[in-house]
C-alpha cells in the first residue's frame, strides 16, 4: 500500500506536517475550535441519522469516528467529517422506496462500499474531476434536499405520520415533495397539538439564541433547553412524543460489520452499489468544493485528492466503529475556521468529544421530543438554501438555469442518488453541445502579405482555392459538425482545393479521422483535393498512427512552424497551385526580418 501511496503523490500520514513545531498556543486555539464544533455536532449528528431513518447513535458515532480519522489524514486544517443533510436524505430517500429492506442489516456494507470506492478514486486521482461538475448541479441538488428534509420533518413538527396504508395491506412512504405535501394535507386534520407547541417553542428559542447571543451554540441550547419544557409537559400529564424508544448504553455504539461470507452478499452489493457510488460522489463534491473555499480565505490551497483518500478511510472505519457514511460538513467546517483553528488537532478533538457525547447521553435522549429535533433539523436546512446562488445559476446563463431546474426537478421527483447523476449528465451534455462547436472562417491573404479573414467571404483571389481556419475542439462530440461544415464550404462548383488551416484545432480523436477520411474520399471522388496546413505535433501524430498521412498524403500535409505560423498555409497554397498547374500572383507572407527566413 506504501509503494501505491507513493505512486499516486498521496501521503499516508499528512497530520505529520501540522504537529511540526505544535505547541501550547496552538492547542489551545484547537481546543477551543475543537470544543465549539462538538457542541454544534452532537446535535446535528443524531439530526442526522433521524433524516435517515436510523438510530440516533449512528450520527453521533459518525461524527466522532469520521471526525478524528479524517484528520489525520486530510490536507485541509478547516475541514471537519461527519454525516450530513444531503447524504442522510439520500439514504432516507433510497430505503423509503423499498420499506421491505433492512437498513441496518445493509448499512454496514453500504459505508464500506462508499469507503472502498473512495480509496479507489483517490489513487486515480479522479476528484479532480470534481471542478469540470457545474456548480448549478450541486446548488440544486441541496436546495432539493433542503426542501424534502423539511417536508419529510414537518410529519414529526405536527405529530401526524407519513406512512400511507396500501389497499393489499403493505404501507408506502411518500418520498417527493408533491406526496410529501399531499399526505400532510391529508393529515392536517390530525394535528398534535402538544407536538406542534413543543415545535413552536424550538423555534423560539432557537431564534431568540440566534438574534441576541449568536456566538452561543444555539442548536445545543434550544435542544437543551426544549426538552427540558418537555420533560416539564409530560410531568403535567401532557402526551408529548420523545425518542424514550432510542435511548441506548455504550455497548449499543458498534454496530454490526459488514459481513462478506453472508450468502445475501452478491445480492446486496448489487443492489448498494449504485447508492454507494452517488453517495461516494456527492461527499466528494461537498468536500471539496467546501475545502476550497474555507482554503482561499486564507490563501491556502488543498489537494482534493488527498482529502478524497480521507474521506474513504473515514468511511471504512465507520464501516467497522460507526453506523453511517460520512461527508465534509459545510456548517461544522464553517464553525471550525470561525472559531479560529489552527490544525487538524481541532477537528480530532471535535470526534473525541463526540464520543465522550455518545458515551454518556445514551439515557438523555429520552427526554428529547421528536417535535424538537425535527424544527431544529428545519432550522439546518433552511441554511443551506442560498438564494444568492440560486439566483446566479438561474439569471448567468441559460444552460445554467437549465441544468439547475433540472437537477431541482428531479431531486423533487425521483430517488436522490438518480437526481444527482441525471444533474450531472445533463450538465456534462450541455458542456459537451458547446464544446463540440468548431469555429470555420475561410482567410485569405490581403495586399500586406499577411494572413486574415477574407473580407467577402466566398469572394477569392483564386475562385478554385478556399482557405479554410479551423479554431476549437475536434474530438467525437464535434466531428459531424466539422464534416458537414467543410462540405458546405465546398457547395462552390468552381472550389477544386480546400486548404484546412488546423493551427488553433484540439484534440482530434478516432471518430474526427474516421469523419476526415470520409470527406478525403468524398471530395477526391468529386474531383477536387484537400490540403491540410498548420498541422501542430499532437494532431499530426493521430494522423500518423491511424493512417491518414498515406489517406491524404503526406505531401499535403504542412507541419506548423512556431517561428512564422503562416508559412505552412504559404507552402499549402503552392501545393494547391501545383495540383491546378497554375503560376498565378507571387503568394507573399509576412515574416520578421529579425528572425532567419524561411527556406
Amino acid at each position: 500500500m506504501r509503494d501505491s501511496l507513493a505512486n499516486s503523490e498521496l501521503d499516508p500520514l499528512p497530520i505529520r506536517r501540522w504537529l511540526r513545531g505544535y505547541g501550547p498556543k496552538r492547542f489551545k486555539a484547537d481546543l477551543k475550535a475543537g470544543t465549539s464544533v462538538a457542541l454544534l455536532d452532537i446535535p446535528q449528528g443524531m439530526a442526522y441519522a433521524a433524516i435517515a431513518g436510523l438510530p440516533l447513535q449512528f450520527g453521533t458515532t459518525c461524527s466522532a469516528v469520521s471526525g478524528m480519522v479524517g484528520a489525520l489524514f486530510g490536507s485541509s486544517r478547516f475541514t471537519v467529517l461527519g454525516p450530513t443533510n444531503a447524504t442522510a436524505f439520500m439514504i432516507f430517500s433510497y430505503f423509503a422506496a423499498d420499506t421491505h429492506l433492512d437498513r441496518l442489516l445493509m448499512m454496514p456494507l453500504l459505508v464500506f462500499l462508499v469507503g472502498a470506492l473512495l480509496l479507489l478514486g483517490s489513487f486515480v486521482r479522479v476528484a479532480e474531476l470534481a471542478q469540470y461538475i457545474s456548480r448549478a448541479v450541486v446548488v440544486a441538488y441541496v436546495t432539493g434536499a433542503a426542501l424534502l428534509i423539511m417536508a419529510n420533518q414537518l410529519s414529526n413538527v405536527l405529530g401526524v405520520g407519513l406512512a400511507v396504508q396500501m389497499a393489499d395491506g403493505t404501507t408506502f412512504h411518500p418520498r417527493t415533495l408533491p406526496g410529501i405535501t399531499w399526505q400532510l394535507l391529508q393529515e392536517l386534520p390530525r394535528t398534535h397539538w402538544e407536538s406542534l407547541t413543543i415545535a413552536a417553542v424550538t423555534a423560539l428559542l432557537y431564534a431568540l439564541i440566534r438574534r441576541f447571543r449568536p456566538q452561543w451554540p444555539g442548536l445545543v441550547l434550544a435542544l437543551v433547553l426544549a426538552s427540558l419544557i418537555g420533560w416539564g409537559m409530560r410531568s403535567m400529564g401532557l402526551n408529548l412524543v420523545t425518542f424514550s424508544d432510542a435511548q441506548f448504553t455504550w455497548l449499543d455504539l458498534m454496530p454490526p460489520f459488514p459481513d462478506f461470507a453472508s450468502p445475501r452478499f452478491l445480492s446486496d452489493f448489487s443492489r448498494l452499489f449504485g447508492l454507494a457510488l452517488a453517495l461516494a460522489f456527492l461527499a466528494t463534491l461537498e468536500s471539496s468544493s467546501m475545502a476550497k473555499t474555507l482554503a482561499s480565505m486564507k490563501g491556502q490551497r488543498v489537494d482534493v485528492n488527498q482529502d478524497m483518500f480521507s474521506l474513504g478511510m473515514a468511511n471504512l472505519s465507520c464501516a467497522y466503529l460507526s453506523g453511517m457514511p460520512c461527508s465534509g460538513s459545510l456548517t461544522r467546517s464553517a464553525l471550525n475556521y470561525a472559531s479560529g483553528a489552527r490544525t487538524p488537532v481541532a477537528a480530532f478533538i471535535n470526534g473525541f468529544l463526540c464520543l465522550i457525547g455518545a458515551l454518556t447521553l445514551g439515557s438523555a435522549v429520552a427526554f428529547v421530543p421528536k417535535a424538537t429535533l425535527a424544527v431544529l433539523i428545519i432550522c439546518v436546512a433552511i441554511s443551506l438554501i442560498q438564494p444568492r446562488n440560486i439566483r446566479i445559476c438561474l439569471q448567468a446563463t441559460g444552460s445554467d438555469a437549465f441544468t439547475f431546474l433540472i437537477t431541482l426537478g428531479a431531486t423533487l421527483m425521483v430517488p436522490l442518488h438518480v437526481a444527482i447523476f441525471t444533474g450531472v449528465g445533463v450538465s456534462l451534455m450541455l458542456y459537451l453541445r458547446k464544446a463540440s462547436q468548431p469555429s470555420l472562417v475561410e482567410y485569405e491573404f490581403n495586399q500586406e502579405g499577411n494572413l486574415a479573414e477574407a473580407a467577402r467571404p466566398g469572394v477569392r483571389q483564386n475562385p478554385a482555392v478556399s482557405i479554410v481556419h479551423v479554431e476549437g475542439e475536434l474530438f467525437f462530440g464535434a466531428a459531424e459538425l466539422f464534416r458537414t461544415q467543410v462540405q458546405q464550404a465546398c457547395s462552390d462548383e468552381n472550389l477544386r482545393i480546400i486548404i484546412l488551416r488546423l493551427k488553433n484545432a484540439r484534440h482530434m480523436d478516432a471518430t474526427s479521422v474516421m469523419a476526415l477520411e470520409e470527406l478525403v474520399r468524398a471530395l477526391r471522388a468529386d474531383g477536387r483535393d484537400l490540403i491540410i496546413s498548420g498541422v501542430l505535433k499532437d494532431i499530426y501524430r493521430v494522423l500518423r498512427d491511424s493512417g491518414m498521412v498515406e489517406v491524404i498524403g503526406k505531401e499535403n500535409i504542412f507541419l506548423s512552424s512556431p517561428s512564422n505560423p503562416n508559412v505552412a498555409t504559404r507552402n499549402a497554397l503552392k501545393r494547391a497551385q501545383q495540383i491546378l498547374g497554375t503560376e498565378e500572383a507571387e503568394v507573399r507572407i509576412y515574416f520578421d526580418p529579425a528572425k532567419q527566413k524561411e527556406p
